[in-house]
C-alpha cells in the first residue's frame, strides 16, 4: 500500500495519544496528560499533506473534547463500542474507503479496525498482537509522541 494514497489518521487514545494512565479522583476522572509534538503533526503536518485526523475511542471525556478542539479534530467518535461500525460510518461521510484509511492504536480493541485500514501503526509499548499486526512500531510509547512519529513517518517526515 502506498502511503500517498492515505487521505485519513484515525487515532485511538488512552495509550496511543496519552500514555494510557487515567487519574481518577472522587469526582470522577480528573485528567490525562497529551504530548504537545502529537498535536503539532496532527494539527500542521497531516493537514499540509492532505490527511484528515480522527478519533475513535471507548471512553467519553470531556477534556478530550478540548484537545481536539486545539488541535483541529474535527471528526471525534466517543463512547464507541464497535468501532468497526464507526469506522465504517466515517468512511462513509467522507467519501473514503479503507485504502485511504491509516489506523494507529495499542490494545486488542484496536485490532478489527486494524485488519482492515491500508497502513497501521502503533506505540513501542502497544500489546504485543497489535505489534504484530503494525506496519510502523513506534521507537516511542504512547503519550510521549508516538503518534508524531507515525505521522511523519506517513508523510516522510524525519522522526
Amino acid at each position: 500500500m502506498k502511503k500517498d494514497n492515505i487521505k485519513l489518521l484515525v487515532l485511538d487514545v488512552d495509550g496511543t495519544l496519552t500514555d494510557g494512565k487515567v487519574y481518577i479522583g472522587e469526582s470522577g476522572e480528573l485528567f490525562k496528560a497529551f504530548d504537545i509534538k502529537d498535536g503539532l503533526g496532527i494539527h500542521d503536518i497531516l493537514p499540509a499533506n492532505g490527511i484528515i485526523p480522527a478519533i475513535i475511542t471507548g471512553r467519553k471525556s470531556k477534556m478530550l473534547e478540548v484537545r481536539c478542539a486545539e488541535i483541529g479534530i474535527k471528526y471525534l467518535c466517543q463512547g464507541v463500542r464497535d468501532k468497526v461500525a464507526e469506522l465504517d460510518r466515517l468512511l462513509e461521510t467522507l467519501g473514503l474507503n479503507y485504502d485511504n484509511c491509516a489506523y494507529m492504536g495499542d490494545d486488542i480493541n484496536d485490532l478489527p479496525c486494524m485488519e482492515k485500514a491500508a497502513l497501521v501503526g502503533c506505540p513501542y509499548d502497544a500489546v504485543f498482537k497489535v505489534c504484530e499486526r503494525a506496519d510502523y512500531i513506534a521507537k516511542r510509547n504512547g503519550g510521549s509522541g508516538a503518534v508524531r512519529e507515525f505521522i511523519d513517518w506517513l508523510c516522510d517526515k524525519e522522526a
